[in-house]
Protein backbone atom coordinates (compact mmCIF):
# COMPACT_ATOMS: atom_id res chain seq x y z
CA UNK A 1 0.00 0.00 0.00
CA UNK A 2 1.05 3.57 -1.25
CA UNK A 3 1.57 5.71 2.15
CA UNK A 4 3.69 8.89 1.55
CA UNK A 5 2.13 11.81 -0.15
CA UNK A 6 6.06 12.09 -1.48
CA UNK A 7 5.02 8.08 -2.66
CA UNK A 8 2.20 8.99 -4.27
CA UNK A 9 3.39 11.88 -6.25
CA UNK A 10 6.34 9.52 -6.88
CA UNK A 11 4.19 7.11 -8.53
CA UNK A 12 2.36 9.54 -10.51
CA UNK A 13 5.04 11.91 -11.83
CA UNK A 14 5.25 9.25 -15.21
CA UNK A 15 4.06 9.01 -18.59
CA UNK A 16 0.24 9.03 -18.22
CA UNK A 17 0.06 5.77 -19.97
CA UNK A 18 2.09 3.97 -17.45
CA UNK A 19 0.14 5.34 -14.96
CA UNK A 20 -3.34 4.10 -16.27
CA UNK A 21 -1.66 0.56 -16.72
CA UNK A 22 -0.28 0.62 -13.45
CA UNK A 23 -3.61 2.08 -11.89
CA UNK A 24 -5.77 -0.69 -12.60
CA UNK A 25 -5.94 -2.58 -9.69
CA UNK A 26 -5.44 0.06 -7.36
CA UNK A 27 -8.31 1.22 -4.63
CA UNK A 28 -9.90 4.91 -4.96
CA UNK A 29 -12.50 6.24 -2.25
CA UNK A 30 -14.28 9.60 -1.63
CA UNK A 31 -15.51 10.28 2.24
CA UNK A 32 -15.89 6.33 2.65
CA UNK A 33 -17.37 5.43 -0.66
CA UNK A 34 -15.15 3.81 -3.60
CA UNK A 35 -13.69 0.46 -5.13
CA UNK A 36 -10.90 -0.85 -7.39
CA UNK A 37 -10.29 0.80 -10.68
CA UNK A 38 -10.92 -1.27 -12.89
CA UNK A 39 -10.88 0.91 -16.47
CA UNK A 40 -8.54 4.15 -17.30
CA UNK A 41 -7.90 6.00 -20.10
CA UNK A 42 -4.50 7.77 -20.85
CA UNK A 43 -3.89 11.12 -22.01
CA UNK A 44 -0.66 12.85 -23.15
CA UNK A 45 -0.10 16.80 -23.97
CA UNK A 46 1.05 15.85 -27.32
CA UNK A 47 -2.34 13.86 -27.86
CA UNK A 48 -4.91 15.74 -30.79
CA UNK A 49 -7.46 14.52 -28.03
CA UNK A 50 -6.06 15.77 -24.31
CA UNK A 51 -7.37 19.06 -23.46
CA UNK A 52 -3.57 19.84 -23.32
CA UNK A 53 -2.86 19.60 -26.92
CA UNK A 54 -2.95 23.39 -27.51
CA UNK A 55 -0.81 24.49 -24.44
CA UNK A 56 -2.44 26.06 -20.82
CA UNK A 57 -5.63 27.45 -20.38
CA UNK A 58 -7.99 28.53 -17.70
CA UNK A 59 -9.85 24.64 -17.85
CA UNK A 60 -7.17 22.92 -18.26
CA UNK A 61 -4.91 24.37 -15.39
CA UNK A 62 -4.78 21.75 -12.96
CA UNK A 63 -3.29 19.38 -16.11
CA UNK A 64 -0.11 21.48 -15.14
CA UNK A 65 -0.56 20.87 -11.32
CA UNK A 66 1.03 18.77 -9.26
CA UNK A 67 1.07 14.96 -10.09
CA UNK A 68 -1.67 12.76 -8.15
CA UNK A 69 -3.86 16.30 -7.25
CA UNK A 70 -7.40 15.67 -9.21
CA UNK A 71 -8.31 17.31 -13.13
CA UNK A 72 -12.21 17.38 -12.88
CA UNK A 73 -14.53 18.64 -15.36
CA UNK A 74 -17.91 18.35 -16.85
CA UNK A 75 -18.06 16.46 -19.98
CA UNK A 76 -20.82 17.92 -22.60
CA UNK A 77 -21.65 20.15 -19.60
CA UNK A 78 -23.73 17.25 -17.79
CA UNK A 79 -21.11 15.05 -16.19
CA UNK A 80 -18.21 15.51 -14.05
CA UNK A 81 -15.04 13.15 -15.01
CA UNK A 82 -12.36 12.75 -12.58
CA UNK A 83 -8.91 12.26 -13.76
CA UNK A 84 -5.49 11.97 -11.69
CA UNK A 85 -2.76 14.56 -12.96
CA UNK A 86 0.89 12.95 -14.19
CA UNK A 87 3.65 14.67 -15.42
CA UNK A 88 2.81 18.38 -16.82
CA UNK A 89 -0.42 18.42 -19.33
CA UNK A 90 -0.88 14.68 -19.07
CA UNK A 91 -3.55 12.96 -17.12
CA UNK A 92 -5.48 9.75 -16.76
CA UNK A 93 -9.27 9.50 -16.77
CA UNK A 94 -10.87 7.04 -14.74
CA UNK A 95 -13.77 5.22 -16.20
CA UNK A 96 -15.10 2.75 -14.01
CA UNK A 97 -14.58 1.20 -10.61
CA UNK A 98 -15.78 -2.07 -9.47
CA UNK A 99 -17.58 -0.64 -6.31
CA UNK A 100 -15.92 -2.52 -2.88
CA UNK A 101 -17.27 0.24 -0.05
CA UNK A 102 -20.05 2.44 0.76
CA UNK A 103 -22.78 0.91 -1.32
CA UNK A 104 -25.66 2.06 -0.03
CA UNK A 105 -24.25 5.48 -0.10
CA UNK A 106 -23.53 5.12 -3.76
CA UNK A 107 -26.92 3.45 -4.76
CA UNK A 108 -28.58 6.36 -3.11
CA UNK A 109 -26.62 8.94 -4.87
CA UNK A 110 -27.11 7.12 -8.24
CA UNK A 111 -30.35 5.97 -7.97
CA UNK A 112 -30.10 2.37 -8.45
CA UNK A 113 -29.50 -1.00 -6.77
CA UNK A 114 -27.93 -2.52 -9.97
CA UNK A 115 -24.04 -2.77 -8.51
CA UNK A 116 -22.88 -3.18 -12.42
CA UNK A 117 -23.93 0.28 -12.56
CA UNK A 118 -22.96 2.09 -9.68
CA UNK A 119 -19.66 3.31 -11.27
CA UNK A 120 -19.38 2.15 -14.70
CA UNK A 121 -18.87 4.99 -16.94
CA UNK A 122 -16.99 8.47 -15.72
CA UNK A 123 -20.15 10.10 -15.44
CA UNK A 124 -21.58 7.40 -12.99
CA UNK A 125 -18.28 7.20 -10.82
CA UNK A 126 -18.72 11.19 -9.94
CA UNK A 127 -22.33 10.66 -9.45
CA UNK A 128 -21.98 7.80 -7.40
CA UNK A 129 -19.14 9.17 -5.23
CA UNK A 130 -20.35 12.82 -4.97
CA UNK A 131 -17.48 14.08 -6.77
CA UNK A 132 -17.70 17.21 -8.49
CA UNK A 133 -15.78 20.91 -9.50
CA UNK A 134 -15.46 21.34 -5.47
CA UNK A 135 -12.78 18.05 -5.57
CA UNK A 136 -10.71 19.65 -8.40
CA UNK A 137 -7.34 19.57 -7.88
CA UNK A 138 -7.33 18.71 -4.34
CA UNK A 139 -4.35 15.57 -4.00
CA UNK A 140 -5.70 11.91 -4.78
CA UNK A 141 -4.29 10.37 -1.92
CA UNK A 142 -5.31 12.61 0.86
CA UNK A 143 -8.80 13.21 2.66
CA UNK A 144 -11.32 13.12 1.21
CA UNK A 145 -9.91 11.27 -1.43
CA UNK A 146 -8.23 7.94 -0.55
CA UNK A 147 -6.28 5.80 -2.97
CA UNK A 148 -3.73 2.76 -2.22
CA UNK A 149 -2.91 -0.09 -3.54
CA UNK A 150 -3.65 -3.72 -2.34
CA UNK A 151 -0.24 -5.31 -3.47
CA UNK A 152 -1.49 -7.26 -5.73
CA UNK A 153 -1.88 -6.77 -9.54
CA UNK A 154 -5.02 -7.96 -11.58
CA UNK A 155 -5.01 -11.29 -13.52
CA UNK A 156 -4.69 -9.19 -16.91
CA UNK A 157 -5.36 -6.21 -18.31
CA UNK A 158 -6.46 -5.41 -21.80
CA UNK A 159 -6.00 -2.79 -23.98
CA UNK A 160 -8.03 -0.72 -26.53
CA UNK A 161 -9.45 2.44 -27.90
CA UNK A 162 -10.28 5.51 -26.33
CA UNK A 163 -14.14 5.97 -25.85
CA UNK A 164 -16.07 8.75 -27.39
CA UNK A 165 -13.30 10.38 -28.94
CA UNK A 166 -12.86 12.36 -32.56
CA UNK A 167 -9.04 13.19 -32.33
CA UNK A 168 -6.65 10.41 -31.48
CA UNK A 169 -8.95 7.51 -31.86
CA UNK A 170 -6.27 4.59 -33.35
CA UNK A 171 -4.56 4.98 -30.24
CA UNK A 172 -4.76 2.30 -27.58
CA UNK A 173 -4.55 4.23 -24.74
CA UNK A 174 -7.62 2.14 -22.86
CA UNK A 175 -6.81 0.17 -20.04
CA UNK A 176 -9.08 -2.43 -18.48
CA UNK A 177 -9.54 -5.20 -16.26
CA UNK A 178 -9.47 -8.40 -17.78
CA UNK A 179 -12.96 -10.17 -17.60
CA UNK A 180 -14.32 -7.39 -15.02
CA UNK A 181 -18.45 -6.91 -15.39
CA UNK A 182 -18.25 -3.26 -14.31
CA UNK A 183 -16.50 -1.93 -17.32
CA UNK A 184 -18.04 1.14 -19.30
CA UNK A 185 -18.06 -0.66 -22.26
CA UNK A 186 -16.30 -4.21 -23.71
CA UNK A 187 -13.33 -3.85 -25.21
Amino acid sequence: MISSASADQHFFARDALVVAREMIGATLGLDGAGGIIVETEAYRPDDPASHAFRGPTPRNAPMYGAPGSAYIYRSHGLHWCLNAVCLPGSAVLIRALQPQFGIATMQAKRGTNDDRLLCSGPGRLCQALGIDGSHNRLLLAEPPFEFSFSGTGPAAIVTGRRIGLTKGVESQWRFGLGGSRYLSRKF
